[in-house]
């Protein structure tokens, strides 16, 4: 059974920094495309960050120069780092791992609030 568990979520303040962690278990995590995408309240799911099975990583504009994704293919596990965060980053977060099937994880909530 394939999971994707997430973790990392909290309340932060403007200008602060969180990272999100996403452990996965049940696939050849190696093999598998790797990204975060998140849903604030009364909006769409909107890409953040992916990476693939090399080095290449993804940005969605919006969060360009100031999150970085990475991944450790020997503790399958997989990144977000959030710098110079803004009220508008507010959402859940969702890790997903795409191959030959996509799968995704619950979900974590990223609060930015003073």
């Amino acid at each position: 059974q394939v999971q994707l568990v997430e973790s990392g979520g909290g309340l932060v303040q403007p200008g602060g920094s969180l990272t999100l962690s996403c452990v996965a278990s049940g696939l050849a995590f190696s093999d598998h495309r790797m990204g975060w995408y998140r849903q604030a309240s009364g909006k769409e799911r909107e890409f953040v960050a992916g990476i693939g099975t090399g080095v290449d990583t993804y940005y969605g504009d919006s969060v360009k120069g100031r999150f970085t994704i990475s991944r450790d293919n020997d503790k399958n596990t997989v990144w977000l780092q959030m710098n110079s965060l803004k009220s508008e980053d507010t959402a859940v977060y969702y890790c997903t791992a795409a191959g030959a099937v996509d799968y995704w994880g619950q979900g974590t909530q990223v609060t930015v609030s003073s």
